[in-house]
C-alpha cells in the first residue's frame, strides 16, 4: 500500500482560500466605513484565522493556510504592493461566464521591484506563529506570470521580454523573505497559463508565451532551498461560484508540464471544462506531483466517494499513482465575496478529501 506523503504536496491538500466568516465580513465593512482602525481589523482577522487553523487541523489537513483572510482579491492584493505597482478601479470588471466582477485591477506606474515591507510578510509570520508545529504552513501568492498583460505592464516596459528580468528579481527576493520567515510551502496561483491554453492565439504565440512563462518561474526558483516546496495552481477563474475559462491543458502541457521545475501542479478537474487526463502524460515520471482538483469548491453538493476514486484510477493511466494527490479544484473564496456554499459545506468537502485520500493511498 502507498503511505501518506510526509512532504508537500500532500495526498489530501487544498488550494488555499476559505469562506470569510460573517464576523470578518462585518469588520471589513466597518474598516472601509472608517468605524474601526487597521489594527482593530487585523486583530479580528487573527481571531478568525486562529479558528480556521484549528478547524483545518481538526479535519486532518497536513497543509494549513490562513484562508487568504488578509486580502480582498487572491492576486491584486499581492500584486499592488510590489514596488512600482498600484491598484485602481477600471471602468469594468472581468466578464466571467455568467457575470461581471466588481471592477478592480493592478497596473505598473514604474519599474517593478521587490518590496521589503510587503504586508504579506507580516501575515505569513502571523500564520507561522499560529500554526506552530501542528501542521505545515502553506502560503499562496499569484504567479509572476500574472503580470504578463499589456494593461498591467501599462507602457512601463517595451515588451514582455524587457519586463521579465525585473519581475524575476522581485519574486526571487520575495521567495527568499518568505523562507526566512519560516514558510516551507508556497503556491503560485497562475491564471495566465489558462489564458494561453484556452485562447485563440496562434500556435507560434502560444509557444512563445508558454516558454516565457516556464522561463520566468524556473528563474525565480533557481536558488530555491531544498526544503521549500513550491507548486503551481493553474486556475480557470473563481468568482462567486463562476468561472472564466473552459478547455483542457493540451496546448500547454508539452511545454509547461514537461519543463516547469515546481514540486507539484494543482490542476482543475472538477467538471467537463477540464478536458481529459491525457495531458498528464507530459509530467516527467518521478517529477512534480499532480494534485487533481476533483472536488468542486463552487457548490456545496458533496461528491461521490467511489466516483472520485475511479477518477484517480483513470488519471493513473497517464501518470503513476504515487505522483497523484487530490484537492478542491480551487479555493472557496478567491475573492472576499466567496463562493455560493456554506461554511459547513466547505468543511465537509475538506474532510471528505482527507477521508477519500486515506482510502486510496493507505
Amino acid at each position: 500500500m502507498i503511505k501518506t506523503q510526509l512532504k508537500a504536496p500532500f495526498r489530501a491538500d487544498q488550494v488555499g482560500s476559505l469562506l470569510r466568516p460573517e464576523n470578518l465580513k462585518k469588520a471589513k465593512k466597518d474598516y472601509t466605513e472608517g468605524k474601526i482602525t487597521a489594527e482593530q481589523l487585523r486583530e479580528i482577522e487573527l481571531q478568525e484565522i486562529k479558528q480556521i487553523v484549528d478547524k483545518q487541523v481538526e479535519v486532518g489537513l497536513q497543509a494549513v493556510t490562513e484562508g487568504e483572510f488578509g486580502r480582498d482579491w487572491w492576486h491584486s492584493t499581492f500584486m499592488e504592493h510590489l514596488l512600482g505597482a498600484e491598484g485602481y478601479v477600471p471602468n469594468h470588471g472581468y466578464d466571467f461566464a455568467h457575470q461581471e466582477t466588481d471592477p478592480y485591477d493592478v497596473r505598473l506606474v514604474d519599474k517593478v521591484a521587490y518590496n521589503p515591507n510587503h504586508p504579506f510578510f507580516s501575515q505569513a509570520k502571523d500564520l507561522v506563529d499560529i500554526v506552530g508545529n501542528r501542521a505545515v504552513v502553506k502560503f499562496t501568492i499569484p504567479s509572476p506570470n500574472q503580470f504578463f498583460h499589456p494593461d498591467i505592464i501599462n507602457g512601463q516596459y517595451k515588451d514582455f521580454d524587457a519586463f521579465a528580468p525585473d519581475i524575476i528579481e522581485a519574486y526571487r527576493q520575495t521567495i527568499k523573505t518568505f523562507y526566512q520567515i519560516g514558510v516551507r510551502y508556497l503556491q503560485l496561483d497562475d491564471v495566465y497559463l489558462a489564458v494561453i491554453a484556452t485562447s485563440d492565439f496562434s500556435p507560434e504565440e502560444k509557444k512563445y508565451r508558454a516558454e516565457l512563462a516556464v522561463r520566468v518561474v524556473n528563474s525565480i526558483l533557481e536558488d530555491k532551498p531544498e526544503d521549500l516546496t513550491v507548486t503551481t495552481h493553474i486556475c480557470r477563474g473563481n468568482y462567486r461560484s463562476d468561472y472564466f475559462f473552459a478547455g483542457g491543458y493540451d496546448d500547454i502541457a508539452p511545454i509547461i508540464f514537461a519543463n516547469e521545475k515546481v514540486d507539484g501542479f494543482f490542476l482543475e478537474y472538477d467538471d467537463e471544462r477540464s478536458g481529459s487526463f491525457e495531458a498528464l502524460k507530459y509530467i516527467p515520471e518521478g517529477g512534480p506531483r499532480v494534485v487533481l482538483g476533483l472536488v468542486t469548491s463552487k457548490t456545496g453538493k458533496l461528491e461521490d466517494n467511489e466516483a472520485i476514486k475511479a477518477r484517480v484510477q483513470e488519471a493513473s493511466k497517464y501518470i503513476p499513482i504515487e505522483q497523484l494527490c487530490i484537492s478542491p479544484q480551487c479555493g472557496f473564496a478567491s475573492t472576499h465575496h466567496g463562493n455560493i456554499l456554506t461554511e459547513e459545506e466547505q468543511w465537509a468537502k475538506l474532510e471528505f478529501i482527507v477521508k477519500t485520500a486515506k482510502e486510496i493511498w493507505e
